[in-house]
């Protein structure tokens, strides 16, 4: 909740997406796939760093390219959960790919807001 007792989103979002890409390349470790755990763990989690960051930004612009920075981060992290779900050898990612789009699009809807606000 942010300081109004409102509910940030994009920020529960994000904690719980980065929490599932945690436990899920943790799993990854486990079957010895560690460059796409790795991979997979710095792009998942970037997503909500950089959205978290973008709480305390010093202006609307700073504020939009921190969540640019995000977007980008889920263009990424979409890539490596697309890899895990097409390799015959890698567990399936279940549910990510919705998560992945639910945080796109609310990005998406912020960034557009927040540029036509100006």
């Amino acid at each position: 909740m942010n300081k109004e007792g409102k509910t940030n989103v994009i920020l529960e979002l994000t904690i719980d997406f980065s929490l599932k890409i945690i436990s899920y390349a943790e799993f990854l470790e486990n079957e010895r796939k560690f460059v796409v755990a790795n991979q997979l763990l710095k792009s998942g989690t970037s997503i909500g760093a950089n959205v978290w960051e973008a709480q305390s930004a010093e202006s609307r612009a700073d504020f939009i390219h921190k969540l640019k920075i995000s977007n980008k981060e889920t263009y990424e992290t979409e890539y490596w959960i697309k890899l895990c779900q097409l390799a015959e050898s890698y567990p399936n990612p279940d549910g990510l790919q919705d998560d992945i789009l639910s945080i796109k699009k609310v990005l998406g809807k912020i960034i557009s807001t927040s540029k036509n606000n100006n």
